[in-house]
């Protein structure tokens, strides 16, 4: 039921197809008793700094969920930000503070790090491959510099945004070992898609999976399906996996209470989602 209290949070990229937010957000407040929605809202780069300021000139907007293409833009539109994005030079949560200045943090990396903790992964001294270091590369990359892994190899097809990113690790975790420019799987105990490829039919896969070790942990970032190409051919070799979605319930609670909003845990909020694909 959505009615003149309800408050909304606007979920704005582009394109919207493969959103999967409004079908876990939405039935966590129907079973909380939470008068709020997430609205995906489709809204192009070129138009997205006139779009962030009118929707946050809304008496009921509680906040936005930023996604692609918007993550890295969306820094320079904000007023303060949160550690995690200036090191991952991304945000994916904006708010409007009491002064009415606009606050963002950054989940992604922390939702993807929780679920690789979740499942066993030991990543203190771990070797990580991130192929894609645009906004949800960038926060998985810091999130495992953070937890400690040894070693970060990153890719990009854009070699500005990789080497900005390789910089920013170095500056802020100089103990970890950063290389570019290779999508080589070998030898790395955690690999990760963090590019759009997946999203459309036959696109190539991010890395070559002949290279790839059956004890090297998978994980993905796209939402499209739950078994990507990526992953189906990283299970046939033998690989543990974690999928898309994973990461988004993960992160989830870490954005309610950004929101100001009553949370919960990943567990819960699987039970109560209303997934498609």
């Amino acid at each position: 039921m959505v009615d003149g209290n309800t408050e909304v949070i606007a979920h704005l990229g582009w394109p919207t197809h493969s959103f999967k937010a409004p079908m876990i957000y939405n039935p966590y407040f129907e079973s909380a008793g939470i008068n709020a929605r997430v609205v995906p809202m489709g809204c192009k780069a070129e138009a997205f700094p006139q779009v962030l300021r009118a929707l946050f000139s809304l008496e009921n907007i509680r906040g936005a969920l930023i996604t692609m293409p918007h993550k890295v833009s969306v820094v320079d539109l904000l007023d303060e930000v949160s550690p995690t994005v200036r090191v991952a030079g991304a945000c994916n949560a904006v708010r409007r503070d009491a002064a009415g200045r606009l606050v963002g943090d950054m989940f992604d990396g922390e939702g993807f790090v929780r679920g690789l903790r979740r499942k066993g992964v030991q990543l203190a001294g771990a070797r990580a491959l991130v192929v894609g270091c645009g906004g949800v590369g960038s926060a998985i990359a810091a999130s495992l510099a953070g937890a400690g892994v040894g070693a970060i190899a990153l890719f990009d097809v854009q070699a500005g945004t990789m080497e900005g990113l390789a910089q920013r690790l170095r500056t802020h975790y100089p103990a970890v070992q950063v290389s570019t420019g290779s999508t080589d799987p070998a030898g790395m105990d955690v690999a990760v898609n963090a590019t759009p490829l997946g999203m459309n039919p036959g696109d190539p896969l991010p890395m070559d999976m002949d290279r790839l070790s059956p004890r090297t942990f998978v994980g993905e970032v796209v939402m499209k399906t739950e078994t990507t190409a990526f992953l189906a051919a990283a299970q046939a070799r033998g690989c543990p996996v974690q999928v898309g979605t994973d990461m988004l319930f993960e992160m989830i609670p870490a954005y309610l209470e950004f929101f100001g909003l009553p949370t919960t845990d990943a567990q819960t909020l699987r039970s109560l989602a209303r997934l498609q694909y």
